[in-house]
């Protein structure tokens, strides 16, 4: 359950830190499982529908940037988010009707796991309301060398910041846009169990991780189910029919139930078109779009 605080400090500042969101007993299982995935990477030889490789990958030294849609790949993922435990954390920030947007578990390999750029979740895939966040639950403890989440406090209640380069959408900003001020920047680091909470409009990324150790975050990214998906926008719900866009509502319900009703709200949005060349992932979208790099020297 969250404090009064915490949740004022969600509302200000646009993130959370929450230590022991995860009871032992889940945790253990969970990061036997992510062992029992990784060990079965190694014998894919390039990206699929359920990992994105590092480079360097190979059956002897597998090295994964993420597990796609883990709440698909095993029950354990999908537990803990319809737990009564997580509701408990976000029913505070969201309200009793809470849906899953998608998930995944960016695993981060040692030794230059890659950076993720610095990006607003809302550019990706805006809806009637911003009433969205994601969360980010640490399967190892997490510290400032291997590549931690970043935030920027209060980012969420500005403005969308141009996720464009050369005329595409490349998901990420420009390191120079005058809007954009490191100054500000947090590291979160934590332990084994502790969880992130970060505001859909909420400016992150994420450094490479030069340490030896993986750096293996679960991430969940959940609405108000009275916030729907703006037609057209890019993400879990392209291609679909109307049914079934309302059968994927309904059956990614975590707590509560889908209206039938959409709240809308004045939010900023801008839409993630024209594509960038390779849109399969935030990696590849980042690199196809030629996204400045915040990370590098050339930034």
């Amino acid at each position: 359950m969250l404090s009064q605080s915490q949740i004022e400090f969600y509302r200000h500042n646009g993130y959370l830190l929450i230590e022991n969101a995860l009871l032992p007993g889940q945790l253990a299982e969970m990061q036997q499982v992510t062992a029992g995935l990784i060990e079965k990477s190694r014998t894919v030889t390039g990206n699929n529908d359920l990992f994105d490789l590092e480079d360097g990958h190979s059956p002897q030294n597998p090295r994964l940037k993420r597990i796609k849609l883990p709440h698909t790949q095993h029950r354990v993922f999908w537990d803990a988010v319809v737990s009564d435990r997580l509701a408990s954390f976000l029913k505070p920030l969201l309200g009793a009707d809470i849906r899953l947007h998608t998930s995944k578990l960016n695993t981060k390999a040692p030794g230059g796991g890659a950076a993720v750029e610095w990006h607003q979740d809302w550019a990706f895939y805006p809806h009637t309301n911003d009433d969205m966040l994601a969360l980010g639950i640490m399967l190892e403890d997490v510290d400032e060398a291997n590549g931690p989440l970043m935030v920027m406090p209060g980012s969420h209640r500005g403005p969308v910041l141009s996720h464009h380069q050369n005329g595409v959408f490349c998901g990420a900003v420009d390191p120079q846009d005058p809007l954009f001020d490191a100054g500000k920047i947090v590291t979160l680091t934590g332990k084994a169990g502790d969880m992130t909470v970060h505001h859909v409009r909420t400016l992150h990324g994420s450094a490479p991780n030069l340490s030896d150790r993986a750096r293996k975050i679960l991430f969940y990214e959940l609405s108000a189910a009275d916030a729907w998906p703006i037609n057209g926008n890019a993400g879990a719900y392209t291609g679909l029919s109307q049914l079934d866009v309302w059968a994927k509502l309904e059956e990614n319900i975590v707590c509560g139930s889908q209206p039938a009703t959409a709240r809308l709200a004045s939010v900023p949005v801008t839409m993630p078109v024209p594509p960038a060349p390779d849109s399969s992932s935030i990696f590849n979208v980042q690199k196809s779009g030629g996204a400045r790099s915040a990370f590098s020297p050339a930034a």
